[in-house]
């Protein structure tokens, strides 16, 4: 396919999708999808300056590295020198360029071609795209450069028409980090590769929400995370104490003080009231809430008494929800917890664990198939065969009664 086929496929895609999004954010993910197929791009982000106009960071980035936290000065980087500029840079080949050397990992690559352009809201420049290596090995050429300056700036309408407005840097603090993980699964004499050196970290307060087919590795990453299964290779850390090689000892302490869980299938104790499986779960830590504080925080306090049977499947839910605030943990994992609920149950459910990320300061990470879910999340990373396609973050994160599925 030509240059010129690939721009005007990428054209008609950018003014459907991309103008049909319901957000910037979403938007700028649409783009960058857009872009990234039509100048095949390994890697890619959309920085954007920060409301103090001293920054730029990354609002939506496709690449092997979690650059989530990352910001550079304006006039400091390849990004950073394009924002302050305001002219397009093209390193055809990073081998024999004058702006070299180029960080070793550069967006979790190699990096051997880089084309990035500034963004351009009302005239003002607002943040820059940049796009790195072919994912043929081939250098990004003149020609390359403009048509990432065409489509970028197609971007940009959507910016106007949802209302661009200053974006607020965010620093945050990493709960758990993620490096190179490898999950590796033996099935007789072959070798099933489920996870492929994933990078990600995860951060202090956070909703994090984790998109992927079936078989990306959605569930084989929450089970490491969780301590209920081993990594091949690689790290993960938890407030910077590594994990990847626990006892079973050390893992049960790490699962019983660190970690609540919410599950699809609710797991209750079925011979145990509702207040009664949230106290069991209380008894078994050191500083737990008041088991009466986590059932009120799930607004159940009128069916403490009541059996799982004898409840509704949202309401048995939102007992798990309480059951794993109730130890007051760092981190909740909550793997499809609305997968088996109607629409309002789902909402009562989500706003539940809206309220907990917000007025708790815990950390929640949720395994989702329903994108609408997403929109709730402050980041939402999506997974493809076994390592982090892309990672959003939501500029406007929806709140769960604005929900529609």
């Amino acid at each position: 396919m030509t240059s010129k086929e690939r721009f005007k496929i990428a054209t008609r895609a950018m003014l459907s999708d991309v103008f049909d999004s319901d957000s910037i954010d979403e938007g700028l993910a649409f783009s960058l999808d857009i872009i990234m197929g039509a100048l095949e791009g390994e890697a890619g982000a959309y920085w954007m300056l920060s409301a103090k106009r001293d920054r730029i960071f990354p609002v939506s980035s496709k690449c092997p590295a979690d650059i989530t936290n990352m910001s550079m000065r304006i006039g400091t980087g390849i990004a950073g020198a394009v924002v302050s500029s305001q002219e397009s840079v093209l390193i055809p080949d990073s081998s024999s360029s004058i702006i070299t050397p180029l960080p070793e990992d550069y967006l979790g690559l190699n990096a051997v071609s880089v084309i990035c352009v500034p963004i351009v809201n009302n005239k003002e420049v607002i943040g820059c795209l940049e796009i790195v290596n072919k994912k043929d090995g081939s250098l990004f050429t003149a020609e390359d450069v403009e048509m990432c300056e065409h489509l970028a700036n197609l971007s940009t309408i959507t910016m106007d028409d949802k209302g661009f407005f200053d974006i607020a840097e965010e620093k945050k603090d990493i709960l758990i980090s993620i490096t190179d993980l490898k999950k590796d699964y033996e099935n007789g004499e072959t070798k099933l590769h489920v996870l492929k050196g994933l990078n990600l970290n995860i951060y202090k307060n956070e909703f994090l929400v984790i998109l992927g087919e079936s078989g990306c590795g959605k569930s084989t990453l929450m089970n490491i995370i969780g301590g209920m299964d081993t990594l091949t290779s690689g790290h993960v850390s938890i407030e910077g104490r590594d994990i990847s090689h626990l006892s079973e000892h050390d893992l049960t302490e790490y699962r019983r003080d660190y970690l609540g869980f919410v599950f699809q299938s609710y797991n209750l104790m079925p011979n145990l009231t509702a207040l009664e499986n949230i106290r069991y779960i209380a008894e078994l830590v050191d500083h737990p809430m008041r088991p009466e504080d986590a059932i009120a925080k799930v607004n159940l306090t009128s069916k403490a008494d009541f059996y799982p049977g004898q409840m509704s499947g949202g309401q048995q839910q939102r007992v798990s929800i309480a059951r794993a605030i109730v130890k007051n943990p760092r981190l909740i994992l909550a793997d499809e917890p609305t997968a088996a609920l109607d629409y309002q149950t789902s909402i009562e459910v989500l706003s539940v664990i809206e309220d907990v990320v917000k007025n708790n300061g815990t950390t929640i990470v949720m395994i989702t198939h329903n994108p609408q879910i997403a929109k709730m999340a402050d980041r939402v990373v999506t997974l493809r065969n076994g390592v982090v396609a892309n990672i959003k973050r939501n500029l406007e994160p929806v709140s769960a009664t604005d929900l529609v599925w």
